[in-house]
């Protein structure tokens, strides 16, 4: 009996949760022959036979978090050697924060009478989520019952999976590292054409702002204390899909034409939100873009996912009444919104940076 171990993922990734599985118990199997897919916070994978030979046991469900190095199937004979092969290249050159470890629950640290502690069992109350109002901190019976009634009217606990449970993991990661500050701006937009694309307009106003102002362009290894400034920009685009958050990468924006730009951006979001878009199309953005406003919301303090520096957001267009050339006008304005890592930018190149991007989005084309 030999057994196939969840394989290293890439990126320094942990563990995975299982998809779908391609085989069953007594199937035999050649190399390279898909067994599972599993999905990271990245994207679905496909992990494949690492040798020839019939399958003795599966290990797992669809819906079970697997983690790297335990046992995934269990082949009847000798499959040969497990060699650990990186299943979808998803290396940045980034060093990723380690998980940021969790205190103990409130409800865990206070005093809890076994009384007390076996009605929360009756009532299916999870201690950690009781406040104590008792003298020194100690959970009451009132405590436990005031709970209970909260939760009646809130639906069950359930687990966080795959892009929600990444999506979770990976802004604990960043609110623990990130240093920010946020800035913001509005951006007259009156005199666009019918119909202009504002996410492409967003787009190249980032770049020509990452030009006057590299520092938001950049990449920041907090553990080593080195910055990494970058002349391509790659620009992370924030999709909102019905399983969680996903930030596909549109490449070179500077050099491209808008059409082209159109055109990939499209490509991107179907990939996306039909959960089929590659790895590499995921890694490497050197800042991005929510343009959140499509749903509402006109300013935010938005979220840095280390090593980025930098982070623009676009809220929701409206009419509001301004000063045009010493008279009120009603205009058609965007909001603009840059959050930014306090640490290796300052506060001069993040109001620079804006001031470009607020020009170059209130240029006539």
């Amino acid at each position: 009996m030999r057994q196939f171990t969840l394989p290293d993922l890439g990126e320094g990734l942990e563990e995975a949760e299982i998809v779908t599985w391609y085989v069953n118990e007594g199937d035999h199997v050649v190399t390279d022959q898909p067994l599972v897919s599993v999905e990271t916070d990245k994207a679905v994978v496909e992990i494949p036979a690492p040798s020839s030979g019939r399958i003795a046991r599966l290990f797992g469900a669809k819906g079970d978090i697997v983690k790297v190095g335990a046992p995934l199937v269990e082949f009847a004979e000798d499959a040969g050697q497990d060699t650990g092969t990186i299943v979808g290249e998803l290396d940045t050159g980034e060093q990723r924060p380690a998980p940021a470890t969790a205190s103990a629950p409130s409800g865990q640290g206070a005093q809890v009478f076994p009384a007390v502690r076996a009605l929360a069992r009756k009532l299916d109350v999870a201690l950690d989520l009781v406040e104590a109002t008792g003298p020194g901190g100690t959970i009451t019976r009132a405590d436990v019952e005031r709970a209970a009634k909260r939760m009646s009217h809130s639906g069950p606990a359930e687990p966080l999976r795959g892009l929600r449970r990444a999506m979770a993991q990976r802004m604990t990661a960043a609110h623990a590292e990130v240093v920010p500050a946020t800035v913001t701006d509005e951006a007259d937009i009156d005199d666009w054409r019918q119909g202009e694309d504002v996410t492409i307009r967003m787009a190249r106003a980032i770049a020509a702002a990452c030009k006057a102002e590299p520092a938001l362009n950049a990449w920041y290894q907090s553990g080593t204390g080195e910055r990494r400034l970058i002349e391509r920009i790659d620009l992370g685009i924030a999709v909102d899909t019905g399983g969680g958050l996903i930030v596909p990468v549109l490449r070179n924006v500077a050099e491209r034409s808008v059409s082209d730009l159109r055109a990939g951006l499209d490509r991107l979001r179907a990939d996306a939100i039909a959960r089929a878009i590659p790895p590499e199309e995921l890694r490497g953005a050197t800042i991005t873009l929510s343009n959140f406003g499509m749903i509402g919301g006109r300013f935010a303090n938005l979220i840095i996912v280390p090593p980025q520096t930098a982070i623009v957001g676009a809220g929701r267009i409206s009419e509001r009444v301004v000063a045009l050339r010493g008279q009120v006008a009603v205009r058609r304005t965007l909001p603009l919104s840059l959050t930014f890592d306090h640490r290796v930018v300052t506060g001069g190149e993040a109001a620079r940076f804006l001031v470009v991007l607020k020009s170059d989005v209130e240029r006539i084309s």
